[in-house]
């Protein structure tokens, strides 16, 4: 694959750098490390000062043998090396006797444990910019992103025996002990035993996305495009659409429920989004949606929140439509955060629950609205003509509905409406009729009478047809009138997230010629309603 190639084409030209590359300056490798300016006041690079101090000997030996990574790759460059070459660098040196040498060591003669001592050890003691000690506290970010504060003589609450030392290419701070390692929550979601579940849910949507404007270009070998630098992004998918866990800048709270409590939430989830059999990746669909299912109202990002003991409102929140998406009194009896552990991460909290602290109803088995007057969703009309219309009136859902008038007085005309986002489950479906009083008072108030069918795909994805029974429904013309066309239908795939039409509600007139002085063949529909029905919808 063409990836795959560039690929192997950038780690080529790196290991052709090899360790030359932090004294000599390839051009490739400075392009992520740029030189800055060093700080004067001494002729020893940060790497021989380590050196010259016997209290970071066990320090030294860990940086040297730890190999700086890029793009999931380990390169023959040490962070022995980077620091004893022309960049500049800020380093906080733990002392002997103060960590576990052995154990580091041990982790870094495979790449993986090597990948891990890096980002947790070695680069949670080094930062790029160039940072003393100051009267005036600040903050610095290190190479892993984490944020060091220094203050009071102290970085990050870890006093400081020897600070501003000064190398030709940086600033030295020998300290008592490590930098603590602060996970971010995405970390303690990946890492912490409690909640691996949902770590493995969000891990399996990582990947390399490779950018190749970012990228530096340098003709076409058979036919494919080369790159002498390729800029490989670590990305994940699903961390888009719910909330930037990963990132170190940010702020968010997560509520998250225990091991058990995730899988029984899961497993009831997922039986919502079982979509059917010719569906495209199906598999994968109902993993993804089941998992933002569940999480899609569990994150908040906290510089959006007003007063987080009145209200929280998730990464999903639409101001137009502030009933969903909202939690009020999180922290108060009945909340989403009543009781709940707080485990401060890098970049916020979670909040550790037993359970999940939603119902289906509140999150993703939502009443869905089709609105007459979105005339888009009319897939096909017989016999008829309609408009939209406005009306100021809170019975109105949207504050529109639609006209339907037969082409001829004896017209029995037929409209099918398309439904989105169902959930392979059941539904009270309706129709809601509005009375023509809200146009004329002295409107013709004899009723409409009609039949209703709804279409729909089963399991292996064959459309099927219900005929409500066959009943013949009439609306009450004196009031707003919600009408089940099929009570606690069940949908058995799911269809959300899909472009193709496989749910309608179809709304036949059914009036007979003789009938036609006690009805009326004129509509004013003000949407299609399919109303959530569980078991706990049953017994209230």
């Amino acid at each position: 694959m063409i990836t795959r190639r560039i690929k192997q084409y950038m780690i080529a030209g790196l290991l052709c750098c090899g360790a030359a590359a932090v004294t000599t300056g390839c051009s490739e490798w400075n392009d992520h490390y740029e030189e800055g300016d060093a700080t004067a006041g001494s002729s020893l690079t940060l790497w021989q000062q380590l050196q010259a101090n016997p209290q970071l000997s066990d320090f030294c030996e860990v940086l040297k043998e730890t190999k700086v990574f890029r793009m999931h790759k380990k390169t023959p460059v040490s962070y022995a090396d980077l620091l004893d070459g022309g960049q500049s660098f800020t380093v906080v040196a733990p002392v002997n006797g103060s960590f576990d040498k052995a154990q580091l060591l041990q982790q870094v003669q495979t790449n993986q444990g090597d990948s891990v001592v890096e980002k947790s050890f070695v680069q949670n003691h080094i930062a790029r910019s160039l940072s003393s000690m100051k009267n005036v506290p600040y903050y610095v970010r290190l190479l892993n992103s984490k944020r060091a504060d220094f203050a009071d003589g102290k970085i990050e609450g870890v006093t400081l025996t020897s600070p501003n030392i000064h190398a030709k290419n940086g600033v030295l701070h020998v300290a008592t002990e490590p930098l603590p390692y602060r996970r971010s929550i995405y970390e303690t979601l990946c890492d912490d035993a409690d909640f691996q579940a949902i770590g493995a849910a969000l891990r399996t949507f990582e990947e390399d996305y490779f950018d190749a404007d970012a990228s530096v270009y340098n003709g076409i070998i058979e036919g494919e495009r080369i790159y002498v630098d390729s800029v490989v992004i670590e990305r994940n998918r699903i961390l888009e659409k719910i909330g930037y866990l990963n990132r170190e800048d940010s702020t968010y709270w997560v509520v998250a429920p225990s091991a058990a409590g995730w899988q029984k939430a899961y497993e009831e989830a997922q039986k919502y989004f079982v979509y059917d059999a010719k569906v495209q990746r199906a598999d994968s669909l109902q993993r993804l949606y089941t998992t933002r299912a569940l999480l899609d109202d569990a994150i908040y990002n906290i510089t959006l929140q007003k007063s987080v003991e009145d209200s929280l409102i998730s990464e999903q929140y639409d101001r137009h439509h502030p009933e969903w998406h909202c939690f009020y009194k999180p922290f108060e009896p009945g909340g989403i955060l009543y009781g709940a552990e707080k485990l401060t991460c890098s970049n916020g909290a979670v909040y550790r629950q037993p359970e999940w602290p939603f119902t289906p109803e509140q999150t993703y088995f939502k009443e869905l609205w089709s609105e007459g007057e979105s005339t888009a969703l009319i897939t096909y009309e017989k016999d008829c003509t309609y408009n939209s219309r406005r009306a100021d009136a809170d019975s109105i859902s949207e504050g529109a509905y639609l006209r339907i008038v037969p082409r001829t007085s004896t017209s029995n005309w037929q409209l099918t409406f398309r439904v989105n986002n169902t959930l392979s489950g059941d539904y009270d479906v309706c129709a809601i009729i509005l009375p023509k009083t809200i146009v004329d008072l002295n409107a013709n108030m004899n009723p409409t009478k009609f039949k209703a069918f709804i279409s729909y795909a089963d399991e292996k994805g064959e459309m099927q047809e219900f005929n409500c029974d066959n009943t013949v429904f009439q609306n009450d013309p004196t009031r707003v009138d919600t009408i089940v066309l099929a009570e606690a239908f069940h949908f058995p795939a799911c269809n959300y997230a899909q472009t193709d039409i496989k749910v309608t509600v179809r709304l036949q007139c059914n009036i007979m010629a003789r009938e036609s002085s006690r009805f009326n063949r004129e509509l004013y529909l003000d949407c299609i309603y399919l109303r959530p029905r569980t078991s706990k919808t049953e017994e209230q």
